[in-house]
């Protein structure tokens, strides 16, 4: 291994030495410098240090044909700099190397995890592959920026999706950068959407049935050629379950004598507990149950759960003169009845089994009623304090007419 100090007219002339595949030549102007000459004419800037456990280390810096002396020179002082204070350039390199792109995080790691827990995971394929693999699928993680999050979330917007479609790539993303995160991806250090805000969604429709509503649905529903529609429209008016799990529910999943619903798989891939009332229990000992059949409201026919409800749903609703009600209003209402009989957000969260006590707060409609008991509640205890004196007229006060009325 040759030491010399280099100069571009000897870097003319250095050679391989016959009979091996290379000859390293070390510069002695500068520390830990090396120019590898191989016997195919190829040549590569190398850097020689020990990092801070004492190993000896090569790193590669660029082929000599791209990187003057000089440059090369100055490119190793700044690499000893940084090996100098603790960042191994080497290292560095390697944890590149592991990054995934997008595309390769996406399949191999994210789609597995959610296709384990989440039911909808066929929607995030769907947004996947038609918006943000075809963006970002060749881009490493950690080349994804904030600039290029902002860019594709108002690139959404501007192509004419509503303000809710685009902040679903967003939320997406976001999901996606904290898990890498969580799992410790290499060389990701930071979540580009964080900052990022969501675009402001006024299209939300909330409705909630009133008493007198909730009996024109149920004289309906005795109406309906479904007989199983009868079971399962009030069975998610009085526990505030999501369809999916009143139609998936087995026998199984109840305790009866503790009147707990254990829900194995809901939407957050959880599972929780539902607290059933009397009229619950009533409603399960109506319900007719099949000879060898695990599910509790299933299809009479083919004795499997309903794929849909919607055709004999959407007649009944008709039928009750409340066409724009839909199934998710039921769990919307069942919130509002809990809040406007005196029950609190937390009891309601916990029922609804949200993970987040904003989400509850959406659904805990207050009724005008209630309102305004609310409001009188502070007059009440005022008493009298605001209360104005009362006026005592004088005859002579009174107008002439009004006097002799």
């Amino acid at each position: 291994m040759p030491v010399t100090t280099l100069s571009q007219k000897m870097l003319k002339v250095l050679a391989c030495t016959r009979g091996q595949a290379k000859t390293d030549y070390h510069d002695a102007g500068c520390k830990g410098l090396m120019i590898e000459v191989r016997a195919t004419g190829g040549r590569t800037w190398y850097l020689r240090y020990r990092d801070a456990r004492g190993k000896q280390r090569q790193f590669r810096m660029a082929d000599a044909q791209d990187l003057s002396l000089d440059q090369a020179r100055k490119r190793a002082d700044e690499l000893r700099g940084q090996v100098a204070l603790g960042n191994d350039p080497a290292e560095q390199k390697a944890i590149l190397r592991q990054v995934p792109t997008f595309a390769q995080f996406v399949d191999e790691r994210y789609l597995p995890f959610i296709k384990g827990y989440k039911r909808s995971w066929d929607t995030d394929v769907s947004l996947l592959n038609n918006h943000l693999v075809p963006r970002f699928g060749k881009r490493h993680m950690d080349e994804i920026s904030k600039q290029d999050i902002i860019a594709m979330h108002h690139g959404r917007r501007a192509d004419g999706a509503a303000p809710g479609s685009a902040n679903r790539l967003l939320i997406l993303m976001r999901y996606i950068f904290n898990l890498a995160l969580k799992w410790e991806v290499a060389g990701l250090i930071k979540n580009p959407t964080a900052g990022v805000p969501l675009f402001e969604e006024n299209n939300k429709k909330e409705r909630y049935i009133t008493q007198e509503e909730a009996a024109r649905l149920y004289a309906a529903l005795q109406q309906s050629e479904s007989e199983m529609l009868q079971h399962i429209v009030p069975m998610l008016i009085l526990t505030g379950a999501r369809k999916r799990e009143v139609l998936d529910a087995r026998w199984s999943d109840f305790d009866l004598p503790k009147r707990l619903w254990r829900i194995a798989i809901s939407k957050s891939g959880k599972a929780r507990h539902v607290p059933l009332s009397e009229g619950v229990i009533k409603l399960l000992e109506r319900v007719p149950r099949f000879d060898g059949c695990v599910w509790v409201f299933p299809n009479p026919k083919t004795r499997a759960p309903f794929v849909t409800i919607f055709r004999s749903w959407d007649t009944t609703r008709i039928r009750a003169g409340l066409p724009e009600v839909r199934i998710h209003d039921l769990r919307h209402s069942f919130a509002s009845f809990l809040i406007n009989n005196g029950r609190s957000l937390y009891e309601v969260q916990k029922i609804l089994g949200h993970t987040q006590v904003r989400t509850t707060q959406r659904y805990a409609h207050l009724s005008q009623e209630t309102l305004l008991d609310a409001v009188n509640t502070a007059v009440n205890a005022l008493g009298d304090a605001f209360s104005p004196p009362a006026v005592v007229l004088k005859t002579s006060d009174v107008h002439p007419l009004l006097a002799h009325a």
